[in-house]
């Protein structure tokens, strides 16, 4: 039988973990992760072209020249990229990063889930301390009504007394443009005592993004054009006449067209056609 100080030791560290050891910043992607808390280098990180990105060529513009900005140390604003599903909101921000790297900085991706947004104190203070730009990246980021992580995104944007590290960028992919459903912005005015006041705080989060681009529903032409994009980046080669034809088709199954509907639809065509898609 262990000695009972052993136990009651290992119990103590199981409730108080060990802190998190230095992470070593090699890889140019991390994904954060809690319980325990740890940074997992991303070894091929899930992205498309900045080239086969149509449409959203204003968005594009501006996010780059934004980054841009940031990777060379100098004044750069956090981004709420907001707006239809589908459009390539996150597309945008992985490949953003990308072209940046293929300029020449040594720029860093952090990919920080909602639900880990109350860690975000403790992750800023690795990338801190860390001698390396960082785009700290939340993918469909939204809040409900009794949802209390907004709190946690103010250290992101407002910093606290430290203020925001120097090193840290904050882009965030949303489909709602004050994070937040119109319906419980509505419901909440109706019934405080105060309307004015009562969804401020979660409304002005949006407020804090200095750069807000939105992204809409793109036309049949974009749509097509995304299309003949990805067939000619991966060599798929069918006539335009049929590929207009099933890819309209394919739009009125799904109800619909985005960047994702096309991509699935040009994978399904890759696939009759018998080409691999490659990474």
């Amino acid at each position: 039988m262990s000695d009972p100080l052993d136990r009651i030791a290992a119990a103590l560290e199981r409730l108080a973990p060990a802190p998190m050891p230095v992470p070593d910043f090699g890889a140019e992607a991390f994904v954060w992760h809690v319980s325990p808390d740890r940074l997992d280098p991303v070894a091929h990180v899930a992205r498309v072209d900045i080239g086969l990105l149509i449409g959203v060529n204003r968005s594009r513009d501006t996010l780059l020249e934004n980054t841009r900005h940031f990777a060379a140390g100098l004044p750069a604003n956090n981004a709420l990229l907001w707006g239809a599903r589908g459009m390539g909101k996150s597309s945008l921000v992985k490949a953003v990063h990308a072209q940046v790297r293929a300029e020449g900085h040594d720029l860093k991706i952090v990919e920080l889930s909602r639900e880990d947004l109350p860690s975000v104190t403790r992750l800023l203070a690795h990338l801190r301390a860390a001698p390396h730009q960082f785009l700290l990246f939340c993918d469909d980021l939204s809040f409900s009504h009794d949802d209390q992580h907004y709190k946690s995104l103010k250290a992101v944007l407002d910093g606290g007394i430290e203020g925001r590290p120097e090193n840290v960028l904050f882009y965030a992919t949303s489909n709602r443009r004050h994070l937040m459903p119109r319906d419980m912005i509505d419901n909440e005015r109706s019934t405080a005592i105060n309307p004015g006041e009562a969804v401020e705080e979660k409304v002005s989060l949006s407020d804090r993004f200095g750069l807000w681009l939105g992204f809409h529903p793109c036309s049949q032409d974009d749509y097509l054009e995304m299309i003949r994009g990805y067939c000619g980046a991966h060599g798929v080669r069918v006539p335009d006449d049929r590929l207009q034809a099933e890819a309209i088709e394919w739009q009125a199954t799904r109800g619909g067209r985005s960047g994702r509907v096309a991509w699935q639809f040009f994978c399904d065509l890759a696939a009759r056609e018998g080409v691999r898609i490659r990474a």
